[in-house]
């Protein structure tokens, strides 16, 4: 099993078969590469690596950014876990069924741009909506593999800092449909919901921050906030590098795609990266 990665955790890295979305929220989830539990292993799995990660400079900004990926992953053959996609946790399977758990990272947003080796997002675009502080997370997941092809995949993210950020829930399926002994090439489609808290914390606007801004006001309410469809392709080089590819969009939805924040609703996301493992 792998993270859905959101984007708004430990960015945003990306891994083969994970299910993605670049909105705020969920864990380092990314993406990077390694397998969460109940997947092969092969002893103790350092990985490394690096590239780039594209997509809007917050959720709903019509201006895209490029920054920089890294990816340090640290996998034990006992389950445990520790990076800079997953945080740390634990994660194994019963059966079809694989389970996680991992104390993880939501990063923040700034009301100002940010520069490309910052974790978290932010546009001069925002003046006067304040600075969202990041919050630590914990981030329990379930996959179950109905077939070889499909694959149910459930996460959620509750903070244990900064709770008024609000938790959210990513649901999908993803489909590793081709596997070779070099490439695997996956599908994924993931919804993403949002707390009262969440949606306000990242789509609304209130009275201040509209004197502020300028921006209307705008209450956003519990609910589904994206839809997110994404293609993962792996290529090993060798047996220990690998080439990491993945193309997608995300589509804002419901009271995050009416927010007057948002200045496009649907958004191109991108990433390519290298690792070694060992």
């Amino acid at each position: 099993m792998r993270n859905i990665e959101l984007r708004h955790t430990f960015p945003h890295l990306l891994s083969g078969r994970c299910l993605k979305t670049i909105v705020p929220g969920v864990v380092l989830a990314l993406l990077a590469t390694p397998v969460l539990a109940g997947e092969q292993r092969q002893g103790n799995v350092l990985t490394l690596g690096g590239g780039v990660d594209v997509g809007p400079r917050y959720s709903g900004s019509d201006k895209t950014r490029v920054s920089a990926a890294q990816v340090v992953d640290y996998s034990m053959e006992n389950g445990f876990f520790i990076g800079t996609t997953r945080g740390i946790g634990y994660g194994n399977n019963i059966g079809n069924l694989d389970y996680s758990a991992a104390l993880s990272y939501r990063t923040g947003r700034k009301d100002k741009d940010v520069s490309s080796d910052s974790i978290g997002s932010g546009s001069d675009e925002l003046r006067g909506m304040g600075e969202i502080k990041g919050s630590a997370i914990v981030v329990p997941g379930l996959e179950y593999k109905v077939t070889d092809w499909l694959h149910l995949q459930l996460q959620a993210e509750v903070p244990v800092s900064e709770r008024d950020n609000g938790e959210a829930v990513h649901f999908g399926i993803s489909s590793p449909f081709y596997t070779s002994p070099k490439n695997e090439v996956a599908l994924a489609l993931t919804g993403s919901w949002g707390s009262d808290k969440y949606m306000q914390t990242y789509y609304g606007v209130n009275a201040a921050q509209s004197a502020a801004s300028g921006f209307a006001r705008h209450d956003a309410g519990a609910g589904i906030y994206a839809w997110s469809m994404n293609l993962d392709w792996t290529h090993k080089l060798t047996s220990r590098w690998s080439v990491l590819a993945s193309a997608g969009v995300t589509q804002l939805t419901g009271d995050a795609g009416d927010s007057p924040i948002v200045q496009r609703k649907t958004s191109p996301t991108g990433s390519l990266k290298v690792t070694y493992s060992f």
